[in-house]
């Protein structure tokens, strides 16, 4: 299986990127990354999937339910709003800008639904060099879904995300089995780096535009080279009847999260705004 999957070499017109659970090589966890201007009409299939605006907004119309969603200029400005699209559901979205579709595979239909960006949960993790700010748009504590898990992570320039490295491969408590996608954009055409390693090995470095799967192994760091704040949208799910996001930190380097609590967040954080 390929894991680094550069900028448009998963595309398929009018999609930038296209990762299925089939091109992946899994089960459960899918992203399309739609740049738009117009319209679009999909189906969502055997997928529950989200319309989440990267820059620009649109109207959605899905399963009688149409949502206008005001979107944001790019992913450093400010949350956004997003809808929730139900599996075996038509759908059309009218708009410009670029627009991420993360997707899991479900048995569960759910109502299409609406998500204010106002209620988004912001989160600034860890401190000094280590700190980021993951926007937890699609977890079980934020927003209900059948298997879809989705957060968006911004690290400002120079420093470490994903970190202490960690895994979620793993049916047994305390950890789950769960799919991950990682799409990057850098801000100011810069570059930044990802790592994993144990049952899997990569060391990318990674643009705008580039994917990272991750079907198991410890993964981490997600590194911001000075000069260049880092986004990745992180897209998951897994086999598991609960629907959980629970991980297992690399033993030797768990300790690193003690060190946190003698340090200040980052200043540069939150981005943008939040309505």
């Amino acid at each position: 299986m390929k894991l680094y999957r550069e900028a448009g070499s998963t595309a398929e017109a009018p999609f930038d990127v296209v990762v299925t659970p089939e091109t992946a090589g899994w089960h459960h966890s899918g992203l399309r990354v739609l740049d738009l201007d117009g319209t679009h009409r999909l189906s969502t299939g055997d997928s529950e999937a989200l319309v989440l605006p990267l820059s620009g907004g649109c109207t959605v119309e899905v399963a009688g339910e149409t949502f206008t969603l005001r979107g944001r200029p790019g992913v450093f400005d400010a949350v956004t709003d997003f809808g929730y699209l139900p599996r075996d559901a038509e759908v059309t979205i009218t708009g410009s800008g670029r627009f991420a579709l993360p997707a899991a595979k479900t048995e569960r239909r759910l109502p299409a639904r609406y998500q204010p960006a106002s209620a988004t949960p912001v989160e600034l993790r860890g401190a000094g060099n280590c700190s980021r700010q993951v926007n937890n748009y699609c977890l079980p504590h934020t927003f209900e879904a059948d298997q879809l898990l989705v957060c968006e992570v911004l690290t400002p320039g120079g420093n470490w995300s994903s970190y202490p490295p960690h895994k979620h491969d793993e049916a047994r408590d305390g950890e789950s089995v769960l799919e991950e996608i990682y799409y990057f954009e850098v801000a100011g055409g810069g570059m930044g780096y990802q790592r994993v390693y144990g049952s899997s090995d990569v060391l990318a470095e990674v643009r705008s535009g580039d994917v990272v799967l991750i079907p198991h192994g410890w993964h981490g760091p997600s590194m911001a080279a000075p000069g260049y704040d880092l986004y990745y949208l992180n897209v998951m799910a897994g086999p598991g009847p609960e629907r959980a996001w629970l991980i297992c930190d690399d033993p030797a380097h768990g300790w690193v999260r003690q060190t946190w609590e003698s340090a200040d967040v980052d200043s540069r954080l939150p981005f943008g705004s939040k309505p």
